[in-house]
């Protein structure tokens, strides 16, 4: 038997059947919690330096540019940014979600010893 004649039969249990099944979405979708923007925190580190009386482009071109080389070549890593100023600077390092925030600590301490070297 066909299951379309079987619904081309009995127009009425059809119908229901139609309305239930939109009624359970309807309801499905009220109680569902989904969210468009979900509240993710990503592994973060922030790495600041320091060099008193620098001047924010000796600090860019000494300091944050060889640590910006070094750092840029730890895996998992997303997205590194930073911001020189006068003696200090600050590198923001974002990772993939699914690494270990302690591994990537180590290779961060790791790759700034490797540019003092």
């Amino acid at each position: 038997m066909n299951i379309s004649r079987l619904f081309i039969l009995r127009p009425v249990a059809t119908l229901l059947l139609m309305i239930a099944v939109v009624l359970v979405g309807i309801v499905a979708m009220r109680v569902l919690p989904v969210s468009s923007l979900p509240n993710v925190d990503y592994p973060t580190i922030q790495v600041q330096t320091f060099y008193p009386g620098a001047s924010p482009s000796v600090m860019a071109t000494t300091v944050t540019a060889p640590l910006e080389v070094q750092l840029g070549e730890i895996p998992g890593l997303q997205q590194m940014t930073s911001y020189s100023s006068d003696g200090a600077s600050v590198i923001t390092l974002q990772f993939d979600l699914s690494l270990n925030l302690d591994i990537a600590e180590q290779n961060v301490q790791q790759a700034i010893n490797a540019s003092n070297s």
